[in-house]
């Protein structure tokens, strides 16, 4: 079934639910228009549409694959990436003065959501150009900038990120890579790296490592790592892509998913390096490009929901199978019903989150304020895992829709749920997301949160004139939500660590809750919006109240059962 961007979608959420009007209001997004908006938007999807889409299949039939040093990509993937740069989409809220459109993040994560349906292996590459052009445009020297930035916002070349080792898995602290200082203001690199996405191709001039490292008088952990510049080819005195760096591509990992995608085991031997930022200051500059990275695959996963949503809506509607009433296909049965929209509700929640979280780190950026940013580091981890989750189930219940045909290859459905996987596993695990929301995202005693929850309360409250069967639950969730949060502030770690992904988990129902219930407060009663957010709210926000006493259990229970009685 081919692709249709769902342009229209993000329209009503920027106009009506998510609030890009504050945005725009900024002085630093003052020129971009609801036209120049409305224009972006369009056009992406057509490229998604038309160019990506296509790609789809052959990437996962016909995967990468390493030749004689060199990574080889899937068909039609070089042009396909070369209507991305040329578009100007890699560089699409990269700031003007470096050939960036500047755009707001909230637009940008609309454009990735329809890339990440369209073709997920593909548009990998160039989210991970926007993470290095981030953090390089927050860390880096002048002259760093100034070479780099052009050319990776103009997709000439293409950046990736280099954390993982093969005995430092989420523990980053315990890399063991090295950086000798050369006495020229250069670095020897030497270690190896592994689940490096994009790690060379063949696509782009050059491909720009951004490698954490140690220098010879770091400490042991984190606080003692640097970060690195380390390109392929080393650049001549004109910016052109010059010798090659003392650097290779071991292998390639053969994965469950994802196959357009190279992901590469790295060898650095005395390879030359440029430090980003200060010394032993790495992991803030990294966590820059691991930030934008993590709103990105949130939305890799609400892609893939859109994705793996319209095939299986497709079918439903086509084949025909036992004694259904109406048209007499499938999605006719009650059973199929449920699943599609289920799917749909899911999806809309999870993308709603992630526009907001976009929204406040916009607003962040164009205000400086506290609240912002808090609001921002916030919903961080919350549209990662839950946007990655809900990628998971709704691909896992495309699969279900389509029946035995789902786990036959040539429909295309199983593809949706393996590409998908291993969203809820790179950058930050979503335990490791959940444990983030519970620990560092709760420093402030819940502040945060706090307000988060009383804009839900507010807003359901606003509502409970017009809508009382949806507002009474919605505000109601929230309460159990704030009452959980006020118990679990209160907690050492070791108790908050074990309920992080139910806690998380019911957080993000009850945001979905409220984004529904503001998208049915938009249209006349009985509209198909207030069918939906009915659907959410009666039938799936409940869910919320098994989450939090899941929380409120504690550690305790969790070691009852040793090691040995697991195991036996």
């Amino acid at each position: 079934m081919p692709y249709r961007a769902p342009v229209s979608e993000f329209r009503f959420l920027f106009d009506h639910v998510v609030g890009l009007s504050q945005v725009h209001a900024t002085q630093l997004f003052s020129d971009v228009s609801d036209d120049v908006t409305d224009a972006i938007l369009t056009e992406a999807g057509k490229l998604c549409e038309d160019i990506l889409a296509p790609l789809q299949r052959p990437g996962d039939v016909h995967p990468a694959r390493l030749e004689n040093g060199v990574v080889r990509t899937s068909p039609g993937y070089a042009a396909g990436y070369k209507a991305i740069a040329d578009g100007g989409w890699v560089g699409i809220s990269a700031r003007p003065d470096n050939g960036g459109m500047g755009l707001p993040m909230t637009v940008t994560t609309a454009v990735n959501e329809m890339m990440s349906s369209a073709c997920l292996s593909l548009q990998l590459n160039p989210l991970m150009s926007q993470g290095q052009i981030e953090a390089l445009e927050a860390h880096a020297s002048d002259e760093l900038k100034a070479l780099y930035l052009p050319r990776l916002i103009s997709g000439e070349w293409t950046g990736t990120m280099n954390l993982t080792e093969p005995q430092a898995g989420s523990d980053v602290g315990a890399l063991r890579t090295k950086a000798e200082p050369k006495g020229d203001g250069t670095y020897a690199i030497s270690g190896q790296k592994i689940y490096i996405s994009w790690g060379d191709h063949d696509m782009a001039d050059n491909i720009c490592h951004l490698v954490l490292a140690r220098l010879p008088d770091g400490v042991p952990g984190t606080k003692g790592i640097s970060l690195f510049m380390v390109p392929k080819k080393l650049p001549d005195e004109n910016g052109s892509p010059g010798i090659a760096n003392s650097l290779k591509v071991v292998s390639l990992e053969h994965k469950m998913g994802l196959h357009g995608s190279p992901t590469a085991v790295m060898q650095y031997d005395a390879a030359t390096g440029w430090l980003v930022g200060e010394p032993h200051a790495g992991m803030a500059a990294m966590f820059t490009m691991m930030n934008n990275a993590r709103l990105g695959v949130g939305v890799q996963g609400i892609g893939v929901a859109e994705g793996a949503y319209q095939h299986a809506l497709a079918y439903a509607a086509d084949r025909k199978q036992g004694k259904a009433s109406g048209s007499g296909a499938i999605i006719e049965h009650a059973d199929v019903r449920r699943m599609l929209t289920t799917m749909k509700a899911e999806t809309y929640a999870a993308r709603a989150i992630a526009l907001t979280n976009a929204v406040a780190i916009d607003m962040s950026h164009a205000t400086g304020q506290a609240d912002w940013k808090s609001r921002a580091a916030l919903l961080t981890p919350i549209t990662k895992a839950y946007g990655t989750e809900v990628g998971m189930e709704v691909a896992n219940m495309g699969i279900q829709v389509h029946g035995g045909m789902g786990f036959v290859e040539e429909t295309g459905a199983a593809q949706y749920a393996r590409d998908v996987r291993v969203t809820a596993i790179y950058e930050g695990t979503n335990g490791i997301q959940s444990m983030d929301l519970v620990a560092r995202k709760m420093m402030d005693g819940g502040e945060a949160a706090f307000a988060l929850i009383g804009e839900v309360q507010d807003a359901a409250e606003g509502a409970r004139a017009r809508m009382p069967a949806l507002a009474k639950p919605v505000w109601q969730a929230a309460e159990n939500l704030r009452e959980t949060t006020e118990w679990l502030v209160a907690q050492d770690m070791q108790d908050r660590f074990a309920g992080a992904v139910p806690y998380l988990d019911a957080f993000a129902r009850v945001l979905g809750s409220h984004f529904h219930l503001l998208a049915a407060g938009t249209e006349a009663e009985g509209g198909p919006r207030t069918a939906l957010a009915t659907f959410y709210i009666k039938r799936l926000l409940p869910e919320h109240k098994g989450l939090l006493a899941h929380v409120r259990e504690g550690a305790d229970g969790l070691y009852v059962l040793s090691a040995e009685d697991l195991a036996a």
